[in-house]
């Protein structure tokens, strides 16, 4: 039987489509024969006045079920159109066959009164019933397994929850046990054969029918119902799913039956921030927009949405050539699929390359740059001081200096809050670059810099969620750098937005905060995503649980608890989620003076010097028990190739004084590219 099944399923599709017209024939000629011996008073002589018709019923029906698509419908799953079009297409055959009953005189057409009501009733059932049987032996492998079906709720019992339990049905691994609905008219009621519970009886049916899973079929309810639910199921025991968000089924980058983990702003218990669309598209619609960093976390976001607000051109600028092809290749799909009228420019380069930035800027016309190129994982650019400082520091100056020289509109860095009283070098890199970008505001050049300061990104690279998914479903242990450590979460999307919308709101040296609620508790992050997997913690008072946490102590740079404020001197803006907050700055020949001292300091690879200098910036910056990390520093002063190195590093610059034009300023810059 299993082999028939699979040699059914493996038919090419004609032959399909085939044996599916022969079965309707099969259906239609029984259908109108019962339906004459039903309505007339002498069948036989009733065939014989009627035998044409018979013919005409099949020669007019088949064709339009074939133009109405029944043909190409897979049988396997379901298809909600198919009893209304079947109908559609019968009462359509009945009324031509009427209407040859009355107007043709030739013998064969006549039929016997109301035959033709039956006829339509008949044929629906017989095609209705013969693909439902079909269907039956096509998946009859499922019920046929071995394998137990693990039992599961659906929790929406809409349009969602009504095609995810079709789906589930089809399968060898899922069996719904019953339907979960708010709606209390629904209680009582079945859905494909399901009943239908109130919230209220969950606890008690996930223990009586040993539920461990709980898939949430409510693409469109608010985020605020969503995480009443959520809190609702997550001492329950069981792991939580859900299908996609309403948009992603409507623009069709998901579907109802893709499963997900619960999404990762359903974890912080605050609803996302609303962007305001004047702001978006202020500095994007129909001008040109540079992102640098374009391949990260947040610089590929930024590209996602920049382009959906039709810009008359994006360049997107990385270093890393996989990055670029991967967002290169992600927004040309979009720009196809949706014939967006957008130049789209894909370039390999370096913030750090001056030149390269002026002639990028100038080519391409750049009106608004945002500029998130950056080194952000803590521990690592502990680790690398001196490129740290190269990328995130001398990087910011660069790609600024040649905005002003371009004469570039507004130039957005993406900043974090680690930049506030900062205790890693990512850290104190970051406030300088924020200091880099308020010094050239002072020196009151055409361009308007602003820096957005924001918290974790969610699901970024190097967040806390991706990594914590992974260690439970590996068996754990969860590693958490602290039992208080707290951190400020928002999402991708709302980080990118925030970015856009600053743009719009700067002024010129605004640092723009997004008024984030409460920090959130890592480690009760970490529990929270445990038991809604359906697991529980292993601790001292549950020494039986699933997965433990693990303390691993706070990282070279890392704080307890992150701040997003310099000072209290902070104001609203239109955006009723954004603060702006007016912090000290240096005057401009004091920071450069500065910039020319640290980029010394880090040619010689001086991480002493260039640690002494980042606290002594104003930056506020307190290294943790006065240590330097920079693993190359630490190689170096280990050997004894400390001296020979300072004078290799001598003898190299003396060479490129002598080769290379002098890049001091702008104007000579600017004379330099033409």
């Amino acid at each position: 039987m299993q082999r028939m099944r699979r040699r059914l399923i493996a038919l090419p599709r004609p032959l399909k489509q085939l044996i599916l017209i022969v079965a309707d024939t099969g259906v239609l000629l029984p259908a109108l024969a019962l339906s004459m011996w039903i309505a007339a008073d002498n069948p036989a002589s009733a065939f014989i006045h009627g035998y044409l018709q018979f013919p005409l019923a099949v020669l007019v029906a088949l064709p339009l079920f074939a133009q109405a698509g029944i043909y190409r419908t897979i049988i396997r799953f379901p298809d909600s159109q198919l009893l209304l079009t079947g109908s559609a297409v019968l009462v359509g055959t009945a009324i031509v066959m009427a209407i040859a009953n009355k107007w043709v005189t030739a013998p064969g057409f006549q039929l016997p009164h109301n035959t033709l009501p039956p006829f339509v009733a008949l044929s629906l059932m017989g095609i209705a019933g013969s693909r439902l049987l079909m269907r039956a032996l096509l998946l009859g492998h499922s019920q046929e397994s071995t394998r137990p079906r693990t039992p599961v709720i659906i929790y929406g019992a809409g349009d969602a929850g009504m095609r995810l339990l079709s789906l589930l049905g089809e399968g060898a691994r899922f069996r719904v046990v019953a339907v979960i609905d708010d709606n209390s008219d629904l209680h009582g009621r079945l859905l494909n054969g399901v009943r239908i519970w109130s919230p209220a009886t969950l606890p008690r049916l996930a223990r009586e029918l040993r539920v461990r899973r709980v898939l949430l079929a409510m693409p469109s309810v608010s985020r605020a119902r969503r995480q009443a639910i959520i809190d609702q199921l997550v001492d329950l025991n069981v792991r939580v799913q859900t299908v996609p968000d309403i948009a992603d089924i409507i623009s069709g980058t998901a579907r109802v039956d893709d499963l997900r983990e619960v999404d990762a702003l359903d974890l912080l218990g605050r609803d996302s921030v609303p962007p305001d669309a004047e702001l978006l598209e202020a500095c994007i619609t129909r001008k040109s927009v540079l992102v640098t960093g374009a391949g990260g976390s947040i610089g590929s976001e930024l590209c996602r949405q920049i382009i959906q607000l039709r810009p008359e051109r994006l360049v997107v600028l990385d270093m890393c050539e996989l990055a670029l092809y991967e967002i290169d290749r992600e927004l040309r799909s979009i720009i196809d699929a949706r014939d967006f009228d957008v130049e789209l420019v894909t370039l390999l380069g370096s913030v750090h390359h001056r030149p390269r930035m002026l002639g990028v800027m100038q080519a391409y016309a750049v009106s608004t740059v945002y500029h998130a190129a950056a080194y952000k994982h803590v521990p690592i650019v502990e680790q690398n001081m001196v490129e740290g400082v190269h990328n995130n520091v001398i990087g910011t100056w660069h790609a600024a200096e040649a905005a002003a020289a371009a004469g570039v509109d507004t130039f957005v860095l993406v900043s974090t809050d680690k930049a506030v009283m900062p205790t890693s070098v990512m850290g104190a890199t970051k406030r300088v670059a924020e200091l880099v970008l308020q010094g050239m505001n002072r020196r009151q050049t055409n361009t308007r810099f602003c820096i957005v300061r924001f918290g974790n990104v969610l699901d970024s690279s190097g967040s806390v969620v991706p990594l914590f998914r992974d260690q439970i479903l590996r068996g754990g242990p969860v590693t958490i750098t602290h039992p208080d450590v707290t951190r400020y979460f928002m999402t991708i999307p709302e980080a990118a937005q925030l970015v856009i919308q600053a743009s719009a709101l700067g002024e010129g040296g605004d640092v723009f905060v997004l008024d984030m609620g409460e920090p959130v508790s890592i480690q009760e992050l970490a529990r929270r995503m445990i038991r809604l997997m359906g697991l529980s913690v292993r601790d001292e008072t549950n020494p039986s649980g699933d997965i433990a946490l693990e303390y691993t102590g706070l990282r070279p740079g890392e704080k307890l608890h992150e701040e997003l404020l310099i000072g209290n001197n902070v104001s609203r803006t239109t955006h009723p989620m954004i603060l702006r907050a007016i912090e000290e700055s240096l005057p401009w020949d004091d920071t450069l003076s500065f910039l020319q001292a640290l980029l010394a300091a880090a040619n010689a690879l001086d991480c002493e010097r260039v640690t002494a200098l980042l606290r002594d910036a104003g930056t506020g910056y307190q290294p943790q028990e006065g240590e330097v990390f920079d693993l190359t520093w630490s190689a170096v002063r280990a050997g004894t190739g400390a001296v020979e190195y300072a004078a290799n590093l001598q003898a190299m610059t003396e060479i490129s004084d002598r080769n290379t034009p002098t890049l001091g300023n702008s104007e000579e810059l600017t004379k330099l590219t033409g």
